[in-house]
């Protein structure tokens, strides 16, 4: 079972849609993980990570209602499975197929739930999820900012963009758990703040720091404040659908990821419109925000920095990251992981995948040669550093986590995961109060 803190990668796997749906972006095919996936499965493995971010690529896989090609997903989850590699399974990220259109579709949540349980059934030793990944994210860049997707910038588009994507997170957690009772839901979701720029621009500020918490309060049972109610139902969410929300409560069952880059924070002016300012807070700040909204387990789940000129600018920012989850640490913060995302260089992020322009930004661990960059060599030294240290810190939390060749064990003894970790001396995790 796995006992320590979780050190990450994942393999960038976005599949939004360009031009107004002509052109997919294909993150895994640009970054040439079709071709090399069992040598990424080997970086993994040589950098000392035991937990992969890793999903198949939905829009070749998920054909239509009830419709599957498991070709791709069956020859990498196998190969994963007999690595012995805890898997964090990202279902849905930034995208759909062709069929299903975009996150306006009314039917994407429970025709997406069906994937996910089918996927769960396929693949009964995945326990950790990531059913849709940055839903406010998704849901800004397709239906506010007119980026992806739909590609529409309005307000009632984007409420229900996020109501179809937080309904589709919560179904498909269901589905998963009726297929896997001992599934533990990590929700990768990008922690932001909003400066006011002057005076004036406190009210702007105000409101999209209120925002920025809304898709989680959905995904939570969180009721959101008064003044993100009107917005939601101004905005064509109905009291019926908030009334589901609010009932369908699986916290219990959830880790909170926090993803933080630079990016991450912004300034706004007194008529709303926002700049990046860089690092003000900083990932601990903000994280201790969103713990406290919650009062979850949390894991840093996503960030990177681009290399550099200097050639040092990502292990510097790797050290940075790393001293920030100490502290949410030592402050009192059960945080169970951290993630450098991703594994390789990715294409076109500079553009926020906007356009195909072919940049390779060198953002990874090793470059798309598979060569290790300095980055790569300065997380594996700090997981060799770290590993046998934090498990021993009271609040570094440990969740029940199997190791897939521990769930044939425990299939094998008719056990579940809190079983095998008792046999094996350790202590499960306690559930979250609501």
């Amino acid at each position: 079972m796995f006992r320590g803190f979780i050190f990450a990668t994942g393999i960038e796997n976005s599949i939004p849609t360009i031009d107004h749906g002509r052109t997919r972006v294909d993150e895994m095919e640009k970054c040439g993980h079709y071709r090399y996936w069992k040598t990424d499965f080997d970086l993994v493995q040589e950098l000392g990570i035991r937990a992969l971010r890793y999903g198949p690529p939905l829009h070749r896989t998920w054909l239509g209602p009830g419709h599957y090609d498991w070709s791709f997903a069956d020859e990498v989850f196998n190969d994963l499975h007999r690595r012995n590699l805890v898997t964090i399974v990202d279902l849905c990220h930034f995208g759909v197929p062709d069929w299903l259109g975009n996150f306006q579709n009314p039917a994407f949540p429970e025709l997406f739930a069906e994937y996910a349980g089918a996927f769960a059934r396929r693949y009964p030793w995945v326990q950790l999820y990531t059913p849709v990944n940055e839903m406010s994210i998704c849901a800004l860049f397709s239906a506010l900012y007119g980026w992806w997707n739909e590609q529409l910038a309005d307000d009632v588009a984007f409420v229900t963009a996020l109501k179809h994507l937080v309904k589709g997170n919560v179904l498909a957690m269901r589905a998963i758990l009726a297929a896997q009772p001992e599934a533990l839901f990590v929700q990768s979701e990008s922690s932001e703040y909003f400066h006011a720029e002057n005076p004036s621009a406190i009210g702007p500020a105000e409101i999209r720091n209120a925002r920025r918490f809304l898709s989680l309060d959905l995904n939570y049972a969180r009721r959101v404040d008064s003044v993100m109610y009107e917005y939601l139902i101004d905005h064509g969410m109905t009291r019926d659908e908030y009334a589901f929300f609010m009932n369908n409560n699986l916290k219990h069952h959830c880790v909170m990821g926090n993803d933080y880059y630079q990016t991450n924070e912004h300034h706004v002016a007194h008529d709303g419109g926002t700049y990046a300012c860089g690092e003000i807070f900083g990932y601990a700040v903000i994280t201790r925000q969103y713990y406290d909204r919650y009062r979850l387990p949390v894991m840093h789940t996503e960030t990177n920095l681009c290399q550099g000129p200097a050639g040092d600018e990502a292990v510097r920012w790797l050290r940075k990251e790393w001293a920030n989850v100490l502290s949410v640490r030592n402050s009192g913060v059960p945080i169970v992981g951290f993630t450098w995302y991703s594994l390789t260089d990715q294409v076109d992020w500079d553009s926020a995948l906007r356009f195909a322009n072919g940049n390779v930004n060198a953002l990874g661990l090793c470059d798309l040669e598979r060569k290790l960059r300095p980055v790569g060599h300065a997380y594996r030294e700090l997981i060799a550093n770290w590993s046998e240290v934090l498990p021993t810190q009271s609040v570094c939390l440990q969740v029940p986590v199997l190791y897939p060749q521990d769930y044939d064990r425990a299939r094998a003894c008719d056990i579940g995961a809190a079983d095998v970790l008792t046999l094996g001396g350790a202590t499960a995790a306690p559930r979250n109060a609501d």
